[in-house]
């Protein structure tokens, strides 16, 4: 009798482990000049939970509007209509410049070494720095991988500060629904909330140039984002939530998580970044998993080692 109570329990324990979130119910409603937005959900209990707010049509469109996935040959012509103009500004001494009318790369020549030396560093510099800005206007940085893949993606930690605003009218809510402020309670929720929207699958972060990707508001209005779009949401909504709590952004191959700087309870999986403990969380679904717990495979690549994060302050 013993060990069929056991069996029966490592059973239910077995199932309440790989409980898949389920939405059970999505619609907005034009208002004017704001959308509404419903959901209905079960959470990791099982229990059904519902949730309505209003965002404006300016929040939910403007920030973004010109995002788009990134394209090299875009960057490089701005890079280099940004070089002739720099060069008009301040010609190169000594040194004579052309331009190659298949990529349009800066050719440098000069008798004299030290001149062409220095030119040559200029120009590099520059082009890094032109490059940089254009990335950083377009919502995207160079980024590499655990194993030195190096590529461009979108830069996740800006968008998600950028779209704290935006998800402000989801705070009191959450905090009325949740009726204690709680972090972990506060942060299941948003996981729950979060990994019941539909998935979609990630692109290669190196290959794809941001192809695929969601910013936050998007995520809400199409009702669908993959592990980055659902990271990147998830970590805007706890920091309108949760200003003063600290956050890293992990990444391992074709997933990623967040984390919060927050002291570990029990078995929760967390990781060192700087010096500092982050507790962490995935926020992607199907699975429902609370706080301190992610998959089989996500643990083995943390424990590895094979992971990057980026510090969300």
């Amino acid at each position: 009798m013993f060990h069929i109570k056991t069996s029966l329990l490592f059973i239910i324990l077995l199932f309440s482990a790989g409980l898949s979130a389920e939405q059970m119910n999505f619609d907005k409603e034009d208002q004017g000049d704001s959308y509404q937005f419903h959901y209905t959900w079960l959470d990791i209990d099982q229990k059904q939970q519902q949730m309505s707010f209003s965002i404006a049509k300016s929040a939910l469109f403007s920030p973004f509007r010109k995002f788009r996935a990134y394209k090299s040959d875009f960057a490089s012509r701005h890079v280099q209509r940004e070089i002739r103009k720099s060069l008009a500004n301040k010609p190169l001494k000594d040194v004579t410049i052309s331009f190659n009318s298949r990529d349009g790369s800066a050719q440098l020549s000069s008798t004299k070494p030290s001149a062409l030396s220095d030119a040559t560093k200029r120009i590099r510099n520059e082009e890094q720095e032109f490059l940089d800005a254009y990335l950083k206007e377009q919502f995207y940085h160079i980024f590499t991988t655990h194993d030195g893949a190096q590529g461009v993606k979108p830069d996740h930690v800006s968008i998600a500060q950028k779209s704290v605003d935006a998800l402000a009218p989801t705070r009191d809510i959450i905090l009325e629904i949740v009726n204690v402020r709680n972090i972990r309670k506060v942060t299941n929720f948003v996981l729950s909330f979060v990994q019941s929207i539909p998935y979609s699958q990630l692109e290669s972060r190196v290959d794809s140039s941001g192809a695929g990707f969601n910013v936050p508001t998007k995520v809400l209005w199409e009702n669908r984002g993959d592990c980055d779009s659902k990271m990147t949401l998830t970590a805007a909504m706890l920091r309108s939530l949760m200003p003063r709590i600290n956050m890293i952004m992990v990444y391992i191959d074709q997933h990623a998580f967040i984390g919060l700087e927050i002291l570990p309870e029990g078995n929760d999986l967390t990781v060192n970044h700087q010096g500092r403990t982050f507790v962490l969380a995935d926020p992607t679904g199907p699975r429902l998993m609370p706080l301190g717990e992610v998959s089989f495979d996500s643990e083995q690549a943390i424990k590895s080692g094979h992971y990057v994060a980026e510090l969300f302050n």
